[in-house]
């Protein structure tokens, strides 16, 4: 059974830092891409990053880029964002998926999501 936990959401500043974790367990992730996706209220939810578990290659959102990394640990199987100059804009609930498929909405696991708030 796939689980994908995320934690180190929290409340920061404009301009602050966070680093998100998603701690992925049950399978070998070995060929799936995993992202990073945002729900803010009443938005749907958006594509933020995600990086190919093998090779280490990663995708950004034009909104993100230059600001947000997206990272992994084999060792750890787990997979980080790390979120510099965060703005007001930025909050939302980060989600980590895990794509062993096609597409996210068909062939992806979902973790719960962890709350990200950014106080201007």
């Amino acid at each position: 059974q796939v689980q994908l936990v995320e934690s180190g959401g929290g409340l920061v500043q404009a301009g602050g830092s966070l680093r998100l974790s998603c701690a992925a367990s049950g399978r070998t992730f070995s060929s799936y891409v995993m992202g990073w996706f945002r729900q803010a209220p009443g938005e749907e939810r958006k594509f933020v990053a995600a990086i190919v578990w093998s090779s280490g290659t990663t995708y950004y959102a034009d909104y993100v880029r230059g600001r947000f990394t997206i990272s992994r640990d084999n060792a750890k199987n787990t997979v980080y964002l790390q979120m510099n100059s965060l703005k007001p804009e930025d909050t939302a609930v980060y989600y980590c998926a895990a794509r062993y498929g096609g597409n996210w909405l068909e062939h992806a696991y979902w973790g719960q999501g962890t709350q990200v708030t950014v106080s201007s």
